[in-house]
């Protein structure tokens, strides 16, 4: 069996598991009847509207 020549470093150790606790931004789209920046989805919160109709009354 291969056995490691050198000690892996505390450094090393810890970057290579701190890549798994990247955040990932989330995904954006925009309403296509107001343009606000809203998640895929999702009915939009400055219209109200979702698929072709509105599915909220937003004063």
């Amino acid at each position: 069996m291969a056995v490691p020549k050198k000690k892996t470093s505390k450094s090393k150790t810890r970057s290579r598991r701190a890549a798994a606790w990247r955040l990932a931004e989330a995904p954006r789209s925009l309403c296509p009847r107001c343009g606000a920046a809203k998640l895929p989805h999702r009915v939009c919160g400055q219209c109200g509207w979702y698929g072709g109709r509105q599915a909220l009354d937003i004063a």
